[in-house]
């Protein structure tokens, strides 16, 4: 027969298994309600585009990289639960303050299409320039580039994106050298204008595409030493000089030693942006190290005065963990002597070889 106490013991553990099972049962309900509920207040829209063929793993991830949604486990369980998973391919105009349920709802209805949408690509690596004529082509000439230019450098204008923006600073800003002072922000990827959409509201479908990736990395962003112009600037240099995720990573670990260790940059794709209107081949950029511009890092220490262009994800994620090595130098493989790809050296010595033997002059 069992004693009193063994008979308590056990009681005592099923009653602690029972809470568990009623906490865990009311932390499931929690994270399920604050799954399904908006991720705002409704104060920003968001233009969200399903292409043709995007299955529900797909439009989750993306409303998710949208900040539409918080929980993208929560969203596909619904949405299989509900059998709302019959999507209209096409662009709809979604806001923040918008459910699951509602968001879910909406894009399975063809009326609410945006049928008047303008669609404007920005790859990764574009100047500022290139993205106004783009837009101005886009509108038929309805805004001029210089018109859409001198609106991205008007300080007045930029202080007043400070107040809605909180990676724009306006003072890192305000500086009569740079060629555009939102360079660097106007985040690569592909928009869905409206017809009727004015600069303002184009550039701030540009900067909230930034504002997503910026808190998305907020973290890393607090921690780094530099502040966010100069990780943009530096991740401008490295969206210039490398074209893979890995060599992106690899360069900026490069560059944070050489800059660590008081090394000048020497980046001649900084040269190709203080060239500017006289850039016409890459070839100039290797040709003209002594150019006078406080973007040339051959002249100049430490970073250039503002980004070169407009970085994407790959490149100020390399700059914000950047991989760590001992090499100082690379050097690509341009004209494809050897294997096509970037070499890496600790010496300068070995740089040179290795610059010898792909055909580059020093």
């Amino acid at each position: 027969m069992p004693t009193r106490r063994k008979v308590n013991s056990v009681r005592v553990v099923l009653l602690a298994v029972v809470c568990i099972l009623i906490i865990a049962g009311l932390a499931g309900v929690f994270v399920v309600k604050k799954g399904l509920s908006s991720t705002g207040n409704g104060d920003k829209n968001i233009v969200f585009t399903i292409e043709s063929g995007d299955a529900l793993d797909q439009v989750v991830e993306n409303l998710e990289n949208e900040n539409l949604i918080s929980n993208a486990t929560v969203t596909k369980l619904y949405a299989k639960a509900s059998h709302n998973t019959n999507f209209v391919a096409g662009t709809f105009e979604l806001n923040n303050g918008m459910s699951v349920k509602e968001i879910l709802s909406y894009i399975q209805d063809s009326t609410k299409l945006k049928k008047d949408a303008l669609i404007l690509k920005v790859p990764e690596g574009k100047w500022a320039k290139e993205i106004a004529a783009e837009i101005s082509n886009l509108y038929d000439g309805k805004f001029s580039s210089e018109e859409i230019l001198n609106q991205w450098n008007d300080i007045s204008y930029i202080q007043k994106l400070a107040k809605d923006y909180s990676f724009i600073n306006v003072d890192d800003l305000n500086n009569s050298n740079y060629k555009v002072k939102l360079e660097g922000y106007l985040f690569p990827d592909t928009y869905y204008l409206g017809k009727e959409d004015s600069i303002d509201e184009i550039t701030r479908i540009m900067l909230d595409r930034f504002e997503v990736m910026y808190k998305e990395n907020k973290e890393l962003f607090s921690k780094s030493h530099y502040s966010v112009q100069q990780v943009i600037s530096l991740a401008s240099v490295v969206q210039f000089e490398a074209s893979s995720k890995e060599d992106m990573e690899m360069i900026a670990g490069i560059f944070h030693n050489r800059l660590e260790q008081g090394m000048k940059l020497q980046s001649s794709v900084t040269v190709c942006y203080a060239l500017y209107d006289d850039f016409k081949d890459p070839k100039d950029c290797e040709t003209n190290p002594e150019i006078d511009s406080p973007y040339n890092t051959y002249l100049h220490e430490g970073l250039p005065i503002g980004p070169i262009l407009n970085p994407g994800d790959d490149a100020i994620k390399a700059v914000l963990a950047p991989k760590k090595t001992d090499y100082l130098f690379f050097a690509a493989d341009i004209y494809n002597k050897l294997d096509g790809k970037v070499h890496y050296s600790k010496t300068y010595e070995e740089h040179q070889q290795i610059c010898e033997k792909l055909g580059l002059n020093l």
